[in-house]
């Protein structure tokens, strides 16, 4: 019995050392290939960032992207509002410049004598000599060509640009508001004082100013409100076109147009067109 059970312990031990044999010391391991190490790597990739702490700084989150701004316009500068129209004036007399006619009929020659003295301001002495507008008035003459044997507005303005007041040229204006901004225009341009030729070609008078809304050198829509004059004819007048104003006076447009009128076609030969006659300064 007990030799039986000797032998029957011993197969069990050789038993159990077979058994022991054929399983692996430790139980399972992880399989140390690719798929481990990749499946590892994935894990960590995915799993939450390491603690600060730790020694490991945390990737910073990227920047928010700015939504697209459509650059705005420049401004436009707001433009300066047009100058108003300021009342103007400009007067070439001074006391002594007017110079009567000695004769009916030198209103030319004393016309030159009185433009000589708005326009002297050097001290050169007044022309106002009788014997002086008398040879004033031949020189006229002698420049004109008409059928009544007297001095024309030609002559008037050679012989002031002759006499070294000029250049100055005849022009004739159809309407009558441009004829006098014409005069108003070229005495503030040249400083220098205008020929008007009045009672239809029959008479000389000397524009020797005016007041205006604007100055004619910087506004194209002035207006003239008043004309300075001086008629060699004062005192005297004349019954059919009304009496002289006093020297240095100032005319309203008006006032001027009853005496200031479109020139008679026949009144003496020339190749301009009937119209409001200037004896005109012109820029040297």
């Amino acid at each position: 019995m007990t030799g039986a059970r000797l032998r029957l312990v011993a197969w069990l031990v050789a038993l159990a050392g077979f058994l022991t044999a054929c399983i692996p010391v430790g139980g399972p391991q992880e399989d140390d290939g690719p798929a481990a190490s990749a499946s590892s790597a994935a894990s960590v990739e995915a799993g939450p960032p390491e603690d600060a702490s730790a020694g490991t700084a945390l990737a910073a989150p990227p920047a928010p992207l700015e939504p697209a701004t459509t650059p705005s316009p420049e401004p436009v500068p707001a433009q300066a509002p047009a100058p108003a129209l300021q009342p103007f004036a400009l007067n070439l007399y001074r006391e002594g410049d007017f110079v009567p006619q000695y004769t009916f009929d030198w209103c030319v020659a004393a016309s030159i004598q009185m433009a000589h003295n708005l326009i002297d301001d050097t001290g050169g002495g007044t022309w106002a000599d009788a014997v002086q507008q008398g040879e004033l008035w031949e020189m006229a003459r002698a420049r004109s060509s008409d059928s009544f044997n007297g001095a024309n507005p030609f002559g008037w303005a050679q012989v002031l640009t002759e006499s070294g007041m000029g250049p100055y040229r005849v022009v004739s204006i159809a309407d009558y508001g441009e004829a006098v901004r014409t005069a108003a225009r070229a005495i503030a341009d040249t400083g220098r004082p205008v020929g008007l030729v009045m009672w239809s070609g029959r008479h000389a008078w000397v524009m020797s100013g005016f007041e205006s809304m604007g100055d004619p050198r910087q506004f194209a829509d002035f207006s003239v409100t008043g004309i300075r004059v001086l008629d060699p004819l004062y005192p005297y007048g004349s019954g059919q076109w009304g009496p002289s104003p006093v020297p240095n006076s100032m005319l309203t447009p008006g006032e001027l147009a009853t005496q200031f009128v479109v020139r008679e076609p026949r009144r003496w030969s020339s190749s301009l067109p009937a119209g409001y006659l200037l004896v005109l300064p012109v820029a040297a």
